[in-house]
């Protein structure tokens, strides 16, 4: 089998097995190369339904999401907004979603300094709901956020989080020739003690 399949990508990018973490956090990974096939209505409402049960600081949900599909309008701002990078690869995701956070809590009008951090928490539950149902996403910090903002009118109480490809995963080979390799290459992360301390610094120990 080649190694640019994608059976075999999906193979190579999911995390090594460890023991009592769930798999579906195990198998999430951003691919770059998107099917061209669509995303149905009914698989987009489980996905939102599964980032509105996220938590968040008093219950606030400050998180709002612009949703385009391939050949609408709102598809089309949002990926205007990304970079030339993002743009050579995302014109093969079937959605594009712009992630924003109120910052302002509605009760109060107190300012919600945890708005991106649960609009994050909301869009992590949505990412591992589309890997639950055969999908993918992509998360990216690659677009002007004056152009988003001005193109959906976005008022200024509003803090713009990120742009994410939603879809099915797709030919590598479709890809241009440096990412390619990124596509096919296992994915790392740091590990615990790097993160995870006691005292600042100090790794916690298990």
């Amino acid at each position: 089998m080649s190694v640019t399949t994608p059976e075999a990508v999906e193979a190579t990018k999911h995390a090594p097995p460890v023991p009592g973490v769930e798999e579906n956090i195990l198998r999430r990974w951003s691919p770059r190369a998107f099917a061209d096939r669509e995303v149905s209505a009914e698989q987009l409402k489980k996905l939102f339904e599964a980032a509105r049960w996220a938590a968040s600081s008093y219950n606030e949900q400050p998180w709002r999401f612009l949703v385009g599909r391939k050949g609408d309008e709102t598809y089309r701002k949002i990926f205007d907004s990304l970079i030339e990078f993002n743009q050579s690869w995302a014109n093969s995701a079937p959605v594009l979603m712009l992630s924003v956070g109120k910052k302002t809590f509605a009760q109060n009008g107190n300012p919600n300094h945890y708005a991106l951090h649960d609009t994050g928490a909301a869009t992590a539950n949505l990412a591992l709901q589309a890997t639950a149902s055969g999908l993918h996403t992509h998360s990216m910090a690659g677009f002007d956020n004056e152009i988003a903002r001005a193109a959906f009118g976005i008022p200024d109480d509003y803090e713009i989080g990120a742009v994410t490809a939603i879809g099915y995963l797709g030919n590598v080979e479709a890809l241009p020739d440096p990412m390619r390799k990124m596509e096919t290459s296992p994915r790392e992360r740091k590990p615990l003690q790097e993160f995870v301390f006691s005292a600042w610094d100090h790794p916690a120990q298990f």
